[in-house]
C-alpha cells in the first residue's frame, strides 16, 4: 500500500514538475541575451533530482530539451536552432538533449552523494552543478558539432573566441542561471527536507 502510494506521489509529483518545466522554458525562450535564450528550468529540475532522485532529474531534463527543441523548430527562439539544423540535424539534436539530460542525471547524483553529509550543502552543489553542466555541455558540443559557426560568430564580434563565449555567446546567460539556483539553494533543502519528514511519518 505505502509503495503503491509512493509510486503515485512520485507520478504526480513528476507530472507537476514537468509542466512547471514547459511553462517556464517557453517563457524563457523570448528572454534572450546574445543569440542563446536564457535556460528558467533548471531550478525545477533540480529541485526534482533531489527529491526524486537522479533519474528523475534525467527525465525532466529530457523534458526541458523537448521543449527547447520544439521552440527553436517553431522560430521562437529567433531562428537559432533552426540556423544550427541547417548546418546539422544530428549535432543539434544531441547538442540540447545531451546536455539538459546530464544536467539533471549529474545534478541529481551530487544531491544524493552529499546529502547524508548535508543537506544545505547538497542543495547548493546541485543548483551549481546543474547550470555548469548544462552550460560547459553546450559549449563542448558548440566546438564539435559547429566550430566553423562560433569561429564566424567570433569574428562578427570582433572577439577572439574565448571572450565570445564569456561574454556573447552564453556568459551572461550563465551567470543568471547559476545566480537563480543559488538562490533558490534554501528552498531545494526545505522541499527534501518536508518530503523526509512526510515519509517518516507516513
Amino acid at each position: 500500500m505505502n509503495t503503491n502510494r509512493m509510486k503515485t506521489g512520485k507520478l504526480t509529483g513528476l507530472a507537476i514538475f514537468t509542466a512547471i518545466i514547459v511553462v517556464l522554458q517557453v517563457f524563457a525562450t523570448f528572454i534572450k541575451f546574445g543569440p542563446v535564450s536564457i535556460t528558467l528550468a533548471l531550478a525545477p529540475i533540480i529541485i526534482g533530482a533531489a527529491v526524486y532522485g537522479a533519474g528523475a532529474g534525467a527525465y525532466l531534463g529530457f523534458v526541458l530539451a523537448a521543449v527547447v527543441l520544439l521552440s527553436g523548430l517553431l522560430g521562437w527562439d529567433g531562428g537559432f536552432v533552426m540556423y544550427l539544423m541547417s548546418i546539422s540535424p544530428i549535432g543539434v539534436i544531441l547538442t540540447i538533449f545531451v546536455k539538459s539530460t546530464a544536467a539533471g542525471y549529474l545534478s541529481g547524483v551530487t544531491y544524493r552523494v552529499l546529502a547524508g553529509k548535508s543537506e544545505k550543502a547538497a542543495g547548493i552543489v546541485s543548483g551549481i552543478v546543474c547550470p555548469v553542466v548544462n552550460t560547459g555541455l553546450f559549449i563542448l558540443c558548440m566546438f564539435l558539432f559547429f566550430f566553423d559557426v562560433l569561429t564566424g560568430m567570433a569574428t562578427g564580434a570582433g572577439k577572439n573566441m574565448i571572450a565570445y563565449i564569456i561574454f556573447g555567446l552564453c556568459g551572461i546567460n550563465f551567470v543568471i542561471e547559476l545566480v537563480v539556483n543559488m538562490a533558490l539553494s534554501s528552498v531545494i533543502t526545505h522541499v527534501v527536507h518536508i518530503r523526509s519528514q512526510a515519509r517518516r511519518i507516513a
